[in-house]
Protein backbone atom coordinates (compact mmCIF):
# COMPACT_ATOMS: atom_id res chain seq x y z
CA UNK A 1 0.00 0.00 0.00
CA UNK A 2 1.62 3.09 -1.42
CA UNK A 3 2.41 6.49 1.72
CA UNK A 4 -0.33 8.35 2.50
CA UNK A 5 1.33 11.51 3.75
CA UNK A 6 -0.61 14.41 4.97
CA UNK A 7 0.34 18.16 4.15
CA UNK A 8 -1.38 20.79 6.71
CA UNK A 9 0.02 24.09 4.75
CA UNK A 10 -2.01 23.05 1.80
CA UNK A 11 -5.09 23.99 3.37
CA UNK A 12 -3.62 25.47 6.13
CA UNK A 13 -5.05 23.57 8.38
CA UNK A 14 -4.01 23.95 12.28
CA UNK A 15 -6.99 23.40 14.21
CA UNK A 16 -7.19 21.07 17.35
CA UNK A 17 -9.77 19.41 15.54
CA UNK A 18 -7.32 17.21 13.58
CA UNK A 19 -3.86 15.13 14.58
CA UNK A 20 -1.11 17.67 13.69
CA UNK A 21 0.11 13.98 12.32
CA UNK A 22 -1.64 12.47 9.93
CA UNK A 23 -5.02 14.94 9.80
CA UNK A 24 -7.34 12.87 11.08
CA UNK A 25 -10.19 13.92 13.09
CA UNK A 26 -9.82 13.66 16.41
CA UNK A 27 -12.68 12.42 18.79
CA UNK A 28 -12.06 15.65 21.05
CA UNK A 29 -10.19 18.76 21.26
CA UNK A 30 -8.36 17.13 24.69
CA UNK A 31 -6.90 14.78 22.15
CA UNK A 32 -3.62 16.62 22.79
CA UNK A 33 0.11 16.59 24.18
CA UNK A 34 2.62 18.89 25.36
CA UNK A 35 4.82 20.75 23.25
CA UNK A 36 7.38 20.70 25.96
CA UNK A 37 7.58 16.90 26.86
CA UNK A 38 6.40 16.86 30.57
CA UNK A 39 9.66 14.98 32.06
CA UNK A 40 11.06 18.29 29.86
CA UNK A 41 9.15 20.73 32.31
CA UNK A 42 9.27 19.16 35.55
CA UNK A 43 13.02 18.68 35.37
CA UNK A 44 13.78 22.25 35.26
CA UNK A 45 10.39 23.22 36.69
CA UNK A 46 9.32 25.17 33.44
CA UNK A 47 5.62 24.13 33.51
CA UNK A 48 4.11 27.54 35.03
CA UNK A 49 6.91 30.15 33.54
CA UNK A 50 5.85 32.53 31.07
CA UNK A 51 6.81 31.82 27.19
CA UNK A 52 6.17 34.86 24.78
CA UNK A 53 5.19 33.63 21.12
CA UNK A 54 6.03 35.15 18.28
CA UNK A 55 3.22 37.68 18.13
CA UNK A 56 4.01 38.78 21.47
CA UNK A 57 1.65 37.27 23.41
CA UNK A 58 2.16 34.85 26.54
CA UNK A 59 1.67 32.20 27.66
CA UNK A 60 3.20 29.38 30.09
CA UNK A 61 5.11 26.50 28.65
CA UNK A 62 2.59 24.12 29.89
CA UNK A 63 0.00 26.12 27.71
CA UNK A 64 1.86 24.84 24.53
CA UNK A 65 -0.20 21.38 22.75
CA UNK A 66 -0.38 19.57 19.96
CA UNK A 67 -3.32 18.11 18.69
CA UNK A 68 -2.19 14.27 18.82
CA UNK A 69 -4.61 11.34 18.00
CA UNK A 70 -4.19 8.77 21.18
CA UNK A 71 -3.07 6.07 18.90
CA UNK A 72 -0.24 7.77 17.31
CA UNK A 73 0.53 9.05 20.61
CA UNK A 74 0.76 5.45 22.03
CA UNK A 75 2.52 3.54 18.93
CA UNK A 76 5.21 6.18 17.90
CA UNK A 77 5.56 9.40 19.78
CA UNK A 78 5.86 8.05 23.67
CA UNK A 79 8.27 5.25 22.63
CA UNK A 80 10.34 8.04 21.01
CA UNK A 81 9.74 10.69 24.08
CA UNK A 82 10.87 7.42 26.68
CA UNK A 83 14.03 6.94 24.93
CA UNK A 84 14.92 10.34 24.15
CA UNK A 85 14.22 11.13 27.57
CA UNK A 86 16.45 7.92 29.57
CA UNK A 87 19.18 9.29 27.15
CA UNK A 88 18.97 12.65 28.00
CA UNK A 89 18.51 12.53 32.08
CA UNK A 90 21.58 9.73 31.80
CA UNK A 91 23.78 12.20 30.36
CA UNK A 92 26.46 12.43 27.51
CA UNK A 93 27.30 8.88 26.99
CA UNK A 94 23.86 7.64 26.78
CA UNK A 95 22.82 10.52 24.25
CA UNK A 96 25.91 9.65 21.95
CA UNK A 97 24.37 5.67 21.56
CA UNK A 98 21.14 7.16 20.35
CA UNK A 99 20.28 6.64 16.86
CA UNK A 100 20.98 10.56 15.14
CA UNK A 101 17.37 9.80 13.52
CA UNK A 102 15.67 9.62 16.60
CA UNK A 103 17.40 12.63 17.72
CA UNK A 104 16.18 14.26 14.49
CA UNK A 105 12.76 12.84 14.54
CA UNK A 106 12.58 14.13 18.43
CA UNK A 107 14.03 18.00 18.01
CA UNK A 108 11.66 18.33 14.99
CA UNK A 109 8.72 17.46 16.56
CA UNK A 110 9.83 19.46 18.91
CA UNK A 111 10.24 22.11 17.14
CA UNK A 112 7.04 22.01 14.93
CA UNK A 113 5.33 22.25 17.87
CA UNK A 114 6.13 25.61 18.55
CA UNK A 115 5.87 26.07 15.07
CA UNK A 116 2.08 24.96 14.94
CA UNK A 117 1.45 27.17 18.07
CA UNK A 118 3.00 29.98 16.25
CA UNK A 119 0.63 29.67 13.28
CA UNK A 120 -2.40 29.14 15.57
CA UNK A 121 -1.08 32.49 17.49
CA UNK A 122 -0.77 33.72 13.90
CA UNK A 123 -3.87 32.97 12.24
CA UNK A 124 -6.16 34.00 15.08
CA UNK A 125 -4.42 37.42 15.41
CA UNK A 126 -5.02 38.16 11.77
CA UNK A 127 -8.62 37.01 12.09
CA UNK A 128 -9.27 39.38 14.50
CA UNK A 129 -8.35 42.81 12.73
CA UNK A 130 -10.21 41.08 9.64
CA UNK A 131 -7.03 39.90 7.90
CA UNK A 132 -6.32 37.02 5.57
CA UNK A 133 -3.74 34.80 7.23
CA UNK A 134 -0.28 34.94 4.88
CA UNK A 135 3.17 33.39 5.30
CA UNK A 136 5.91 33.44 2.63
CA UNK A 137 6.08 30.80 0.35
CA UNK A 138 9.56 30.08 0.98
CA UNK A 139 9.03 29.72 4.76
CA UNK A 140 5.84 27.14 3.75
CA UNK A 141 8.46 25.57 1.78
CA UNK A 142 10.42 24.59 4.92
CA UNK A 143 8.11 24.16 7.61
CA UNK A 144 6.01 21.70 5.03
CA UNK A 145 8.96 19.87 4.26
CA UNK A 146 10.08 19.56 8.06
CA UNK A 147 6.25 18.35 8.49
CA UNK A 148 7.18 15.45 5.89
CA UNK A 149 9.79 14.43 7.37
CA UNK A 150 8.71 14.04 11.10
CA UNK A 151 6.02 11.88 9.27
CA UNK A 152 8.94 9.13 9.45
CA UNK A 153 8.13 8.62 13.18
CA UNK A 154 4.89 6.73 12.07
CA UNK A 155 5.21 5.75 8.79
CA UNK A 156 7.72 3.96 6.20
CA UNK A 157 9.55 7.23 4.70
CA UNK A 158 13.64 7.28 4.26
CA UNK A 159 16.11 9.69 3.44
CA UNK A 160 17.78 7.92 0.58
CA UNK A 161 21.79 8.37 1.11
CA UNK A 162 21.77 11.97 3.02
CA UNK A 163 20.91 13.09 6.48
CA UNK A 164 18.74 16.07 6.77
CA UNK A 165 20.02 17.73 9.63
CA UNK A 166 23.84 18.82 11.27
CA UNK A 167 23.83 17.05 14.44
CA UNK A 168 26.22 18.62 17.00
CA UNK A 169 26.94 16.80 20.32
CA UNK A 170 29.96 17.57 22.91
CA UNK A 171 30.64 16.41 26.52
CA UNK A 172 30.22 19.98 28.54
CA UNK A 173 31.78 20.76 32.59
CA UNK A 174 28.35 21.97 33.29
CA UNK A 175 27.23 23.32 36.48
CA UNK A 176 24.97 21.19 38.63
CA UNK A 177 21.12 21.64 37.27
CA UNK A 178 22.27 24.49 34.10
CA UNK A 179 19.55 24.26 31.98
CA UNK A 180 19.86 26.29 28.35
CA UNK A 181 17.26 25.63 25.80
CA UNK A 182 17.41 27.84 22.95
CA UNK A 183 15.80 27.52 19.30
CA UNK A 184 14.87 29.83 15.58
CA UNK A 185 11.93 28.46 14.03
CA UNK A 186 12.61 30.24 11.02
CA UNK A 187 16.12 28.42 10.62
CA UNK A 188 14.78 25.58 12.36
CA UNK A 189 17.81 25.14 14.39
CA UNK A 190 17.57 23.97 18.07
CA UNK A 191 19.88 23.64 21.51
CA UNK A 192 20.31 22.23 24.61
CA UNK A 193 22.75 22.12 27.46
CA UNK A 194 22.19 19.98 30.21
CA UNK A 195 23.45 17.21 32.24
CA UNK A 196 27.06 16.78 31.21
CA UNK A 197 26.20 17.49 27.76
CA UNK A 198 25.29 20.35 25.30
CA UNK A 199 23.22 19.31 22.18
CA UNK A 200 22.92 21.11 18.80
CA UNK A 201 20.68 20.42 15.59
CA UNK A 202 20.19 22.26 12.48
CA UNK A 203 16.81 20.15 10.40
CA UNK A 204 16.83 21.05 7.86
CA UNK A 205 20.34 21.69 5.66
CA UNK A 206 21.18 18.65 4.48
CA UNK A 207 24.71 18.74 6.75
CA UNK A 208 26.01 21.76 5.27
CA UNK A 209 26.64 23.45 8.99
CA UNK A 210 28.44 20.51 9.93
CA UNK A 211 30.79 21.04 6.69
CA UNK A 212 30.80 24.90 7.61
CA UNK A 213 32.17 24.56 10.89
CA UNK A 214 34.32 21.27 10.06
CA UNK A 215 37.52 23.23 10.85
CA UNK A 216 36.72 23.99 14.75
CA UNK A 217 34.90 20.64 15.25
CA UNK A 218 37.71 18.59 14.18
CA UNK A 219 39.87 20.44 16.22
CA UNK A 220 37.82 20.05 19.27
CA UNK A 221 37.27 16.28 18.96
CA UNK A 222 36.39 14.31 22.15
CA UNK A 223 37.23 16.91 24.11
CA UNK A 224 34.83 18.23 27.25
CA UNK A 225 34.02 21.93 26.75
CA UNK A 226 33.45 24.62 28.98
CA UNK A 227 29.98 25.95 29.13
CA UNK A 228 31.21 29.41 27.77
CA UNK A 229 32.62 27.30 24.94
CA UNK A 230 29.85 25.56 23.95
CA UNK A 231 27.68 28.50 23.98
CA UNK A 232 29.92 30.03 21.85
CA UNK A 233 29.92 27.05 19.36
CA UNK A 234 26.06 27.46 19.55
CA UNK A 235 26.44 31.17 18.54
CA UNK A 236 28.28 30.44 15.64
CA UNK A 237 26.36 27.64 14.49
CA UNK A 238 23.12 30.04 14.79
CA UNK A 239 24.55 32.59 12.90
CA UNK A 240 25.94 30.54 10.00
CA UNK A 241 22.20 29.30 9.76
CA UNK A 242 20.85 32.45 8.91
CA UNK A 243 24.08 32.88 6.49
CA UNK A 244 22.47 29.43 4.96
CA UNK A 245 21.02 31.11 1.71
CA UNK A 246 20.02 27.90 0.01
CA UNK A 247 16.30 26.20 -0.01
CA UNK A 248 16.42 22.25 0.10
CA UNK A 249 14.39 20.57 -2.22
CA UNK A 250 13.69 16.78 -2.46
CA UNK A 251 12.33 14.07 -4.77
CA UNK A 252 9.86 11.75 -3.49
CA UNK A 253 10.75 8.03 -4.25
CA UNK A 254 7.46 5.85 -3.96
CA UNK A 255 8.61 1.92 -4.08
CA UNK A 256 5.88 -0.18 -3.45
CA UNK A 257 4.99 0.75 0.32
CA UNK A 258 7.89 2.76 0.71
CA UNK A 259 8.49 6.15 0.44
CA UNK A 260 12.27 7.97 -0.32
CA UNK A 261 13.04 10.82 0.20
CA UNK A 262 16.12 12.31 -2.57
CA UNK A 263 18.28 15.82 -1.59
CA UNK A 264 18.36 17.30 -4.59
CA UNK A 265 21.94 18.90 -4.98
CA UNK A 266 22.07 22.02 -2.77
CA UNK A 267 24.54 24.15 -5.38
CA UNK A 268 21.64 24.14 -7.56
CA UNK A 269 22.24 26.23 -10.93
CA UNK A 270 23.51 28.45 -8.94
CA UNK A 271 27.46 29.71 -8.16
CA UNK A 272 26.89 31.62 -5.22
CA UNK A 273 28.19 30.37 -2.50
CA UNK A 274 25.78 28.38 0.16
CA UNK A 275 26.60 30.90 2.50
CA UNK A 276 26.83 34.61 2.56
CA UNK A 277 29.11 36.47 3.95
CA UNK A 278 30.85 36.37 7.46
CA UNK A 279 30.12 39.86 9.33
CA UNK A 280 31.79 39.95 12.48
CA UNK A 281 30.20 42.60 14.11
CA UNK A 282 26.91 40.82 13.25
CA UNK A 283 28.61 37.98 14.91
CA UNK A 284 30.01 39.84 17.69
CA UNK A 285 26.06 40.67 18.67
CA UNK A 286 24.40 37.02 18.30
CA UNK A 287 27.72 35.80 20.64
CA UNK A 288 26.91 38.64 23.18
CA UNK A 289 23.69 37.41 23.62
CA UNK A 290 24.81 33.96 24.04
CA UNK A 291 27.12 35.05 26.35
CA UNK A 292 24.89 37.27 28.22
CA UNK A 293 25.39 34.99 31.52
CA UNK A 294 29.43 35.60 31.95
CA UNK A 295 28.73 39.81 31.04
CA UNK A 296 30.73 40.32 28.00
CA UNK A 297 29.59 43.11 25.81
CA UNK A 298 29.66 43.73 21.92
CA UNK A 299 32.56 46.33 22.51
CA UNK A 300 34.94 43.88 24.51
CA UNK A 301 33.97 41.02 21.89
CA UNK A 302 34.71 42.78 18.46
CA UNK A 303 37.21 44.90 20.27
CA UNK A 304 39.82 43.49 17.16
CA UNK A 305 37.05 43.43 14.54
CA UNK A 306 39.41 41.03 12.29
CA UNK A 307 39.38 38.52 15.23
CA UNK A 308 36.15 38.89 17.52
CA UNK A 309 36.88 36.92 20.97
CA UNK A 310 36.86 33.51 21.37
CA UNK A 311 37.22 31.14 24.24
CA UNK A 312 37.31 27.76 21.35
CA UNK A 313 40.41 29.25 19.90
CA UNK A 314 43.44 30.93 21.03
CA UNK A 315 45.32 33.70 18.38
CA UNK A 316 46.82 30.87 16.29
CA UNK A 317 43.59 29.41 16.13
CA UNK A 318 44.28 26.26 18.51
CA UNK A 319 41.77 25.18 20.69
CA UNK A 320 41.65 26.08 23.91
CA UNK A 321 41.24 23.42 26.96
CA UNK A 322 38.40 23.97 29.10
CA UNK A 323 40.82 23.49 31.86
CA UNK A 324 42.65 26.82 30.75
CA UNK A 325 39.32 28.67 31.81
CA UNK A 326 39.06 30.77 34.32
CA UNK A 327 35.35 31.66 34.41
CA UNK A 328 32.76 30.55 36.50
CA UNK A 329 30.33 27.67 34.97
Amino acid sequence: MPVNTYNPFNVFNFSNRFCFLTGQELSSTEERIQVFPQWFMTEFDLEEKPFKLLDESIVTYKDLKLPCAAAINNQFLAPLEAEVSAAFKSGYEAVKQLDELKIFQWAGRFLYGLIFNELQAGIKMQHAQGEQFSMSQSIIHKFSTLHLMLQSINQPISFDEFKPYSLFLFPVNNAENDFVYRDEINTLVFSIRMRDFGLMICLQDNGANARYHQNITERIGASTLHPIQFEEFCARVFYSAYLFNRLPEYNQLPVNDHLYLEAMPLRGTSGKPLFDEWQNKIYGQVLENFWKRWGFLLLEIIKNPEKPMSYLQDINGDFVPAAQIELER
